[in-house]
């Protein structure tokens, strides 16, 4: 396996070097296509731009420029992506290197340099895109360890066969008798190391989530392959006459390896799907994240606000179970209000109503801009059974998936997921989801300032649907006693969120405790609290994507005391100008409202919590 070891090393020589491009080409597993564009030294390209873009006031601005700059890094990124896909693949990981730090040169030599030209929108841009860079290089170098974990189940057979299929990308010349042999050669290995994984040789060296993700990669490099043996099938002859019989066995190779990994690295028996794998990031890598996302706190401050959260909202609950002469013991309260769901079919009805409710109320007391192309073109679907078990609770956006009974599901099931998504809790669920939660948020973002979509956050676009719920609360939008109940059990489900989600990444608790942490202190369902678990830790979320929703919440909650509670802006305007300025880390998007000069250096430094509960007349708009 020199050939493996030689791309690591290449690897790590292209990391440490910033990626230089004077590498030995017999190094690498093919030599990419680069562009007059990509070898462009900074100057050149600035100077291009200037000349192709059209002037105002009769010379071009450099804000312009950046603007541009992180527009051709949008769609260059995307060009990228799409060519160099295979994700386990050196080649991808050195090109994308290559192109971060060339862009990221340009961004120091042609825009710092200008800096005090920039203004604030321009200062924020630079920001954004520098910490944007940074980010995406300290993925690669993340990715790379994570493949390097993944050797004892590739390293034996797949590269080779990414080297195949990145060939066909650049349609090069090859024999079909070497393809041949290479997946005759594969095969064979990965027959040998399926055996060793059911005899339990690689259980001690491959942790159970490597091994996770391991079968993500080997399902992937499989789509690659088919699609590359039905690019030259039929069409070359000789590919044909020395290829054919090696295929047909082979992804009933990598399929029965798949089954191995699963059943004896994973933990998941044939026939069942439920297992929850994660890996903790440890307390540096939430750091590093947090770094990213512009939050000066640590993670133990940030636990420490889930807690005092959770405080408030038990304390609001128990005023409201005691309204509902249920004392202080508001578990009871809430499962009398689960009870109160509709009947099988009725639930997407319910949706509309609901969503319209939100609708009339915010524009009645006018809080938000809702545009009617926004109010109008919605549309409903409803969630597979298996999705429900990811997630248990509507999704929405571009549109509204509704999670709700199957007559496929058993008699608990049905009962457990119609008792989860009952008549107080979709209440809060559906203005969340649309508007004036994600889907006023998609409309707005899909319009203006659009390149800064890149910079999506969870802090802002899960944050700000959730500060919906915190601000309607304020307003009295929950009048009655269940109504109350329904909001508070999101708010403590946010809370939750914020604890179990950091003492996990922190190796302080283990995924079956943060089920009954939902559980028994946020009244789950235990279907829907081993849903939320496995959603959080399965590998499609960021470490602090779950904080995000709550945290996000009380940074906007704090910026809306700050503009609207001083009488800077009305509470509509407030709100329109956090959609039109898209997408960012919260603190910037305050220096943008404010006015605020930054400095290149920025570090984050907004305290923005300070535990208060209380909305003023000033800031109701």
């Amino acid at each position: 396996m020199r050939y493996f070891y030689v791309l690591i090393t290449l690897f790590i020589f292209c990391i440490s070097s910033s990626f230089e491009t004077n590498v030995d080409s017999k190094m690498v597993l093919k030599k990419p296509r680069v562009s007059p564009r990509d070898g462009a030294e900074p100057h050149v390209l600035l100077e291009t731009r200037n000349r192709t873009s059209t002037p105002k006031h009769g010379k071009s601005s450099i804000a312009e420029d950046l603007t541009q700059f992180i527009q051709d890094i949008s769609v260059d990124e995307r060009d990228l992506n799409d060519f160099y896909s295979i994700s386990i693949s050196p080649t991808r990981l050195r090109r994308l290197g290559e192109y971060y730090t060339e862009r990221q040169n340009e961004l120091v030599t042609v825009f710092r340099s200008s800096w005090d030209e920039l203004g604030v929108d321009g200062e924020v841009d630079w920001l954004l895109i520098r910490g944007y860079l940074k980010r995406q290089q300290d993925s690669l170098r993340s990715i790379w360890v994570q493949l390097k974990d993944l050797e004892p189940v590739l390293k034996s057979w797949a590269p080779p066969l990414v080297e195949l299929c990145e060939q066909r990308e650049e349609v090069i010349r090859f024999e079909a008798k070497d393809a041949a042999q290479a997946l005759s050669d594969s095969g064979r290995a990965v027959d040998a190391l399926a055996s060793s994984i059911r005899a339990g040789d690689l259980k001690s060296t491959v942790s159970e989530f490597a091994a996770y993700r391991a079968v993500s990669a080997v399902e992937e490099l499989q789509s690659h392959l088919t699609e590359w043996y039905g690019f030259y099938a039929t069409y070359d002859p000789m590919f044909d006459w020395w290829v054919k019989q090696e295929w047909q066995q082979f992804p009933s190779k990598l399929s029965e390896l798949v089954a191995a990994i699963n059943e004896h690295l994973v933990g998941i028996k044939p026939g069942e799907d439920d297992a929850i794998v994660g890996q903790p990031v440890g307390r540096d890598g939430i750091l590093a994240d947090l770094q990213a996302e512009i939050i000066p706190y640590s993670p133990e401050e940030l636990i420490k606000i889930g807690e005092t959260e959770y405080d408030w909202c038990e304390k609001e609950m128990i005023k409201a179970s005691q309204d509902l002469g249920y004392g202080k013991d508001w578990l009871k309260a809430l499962e009398y209000v689960k009870t109160l769901h509709v009947e099988p079919g009725e639930q997407i009805y319910l949706v509309h109503e609901l969503a319209n409710e939100a609708v009339e109320y915010v524009t009645k007391h006018d809080m938000v801009t809702i545009p009617r192309i926004a109010n109008e073109t919605w549309r409903t679907t409803m969630m597979s059974p298996a999705a429900q078990k990811v997630n248990p609770f509507f999704l929405g956006g571009t549109l509204i998936q509704v999670s709700y009974p199957t007559n496929s599901m058993s008699y608990s099931d049905k009962m457990m997921i119609m008792r989860g998504n009952n008549r107080y809790f979709s209440r809060s669920t559906v203005f969340h989801e649309m508007n004036p939660g994600h889907h006023l948020q998609y409309y707005y973002i899909s319009r203006y300032k659009t390149y800064r979509g890149m910079f999506t956050t969870p802090f802002w676009i899960e944050g700000n649907a959730f500060y919906w719920e915190m601000i309607l609360w304020d307003r009295g939008f929950a009048a009655t006693p269940e109504e109350k109940i329904g909001m508070l059990f999101w708010r403590m489900h946010r809370a939750l969120r914020i604890i179990f989600s950091l003492k996990f990444h922190l190796n302080l608790m283990t995924p079956q405790e943060c089920i009954d942490m939902l559980v028994e202190k946020g009244g789950h369902e235990r279907a829907t609290a081993e849903g939320e678990v496995r959603r959080s830790f399965n590998g499609d979320y960021s470490p602090l994507y779950q904080a995000g929703y709550m945290l996000g919440a009380l940074q906007f909650y704090a910026l809306r005391k700050e503009i609207v509670g001083r009488g800077s802006m009305t509470e509509r305007a407030f709100h329109d100008a956090i959609l039109k300025q898209n997408q960012m880390p919260i603190e910037m998007l305050r220096a943008l409202l404010k006015g605020e000069h930054l400095n290149w250096d920025h570090k984050p430094s907004w305290k923005f919590y300070d535990g208060s509960h209380k909305d003023t007349k000033s800031h109701r708009g």
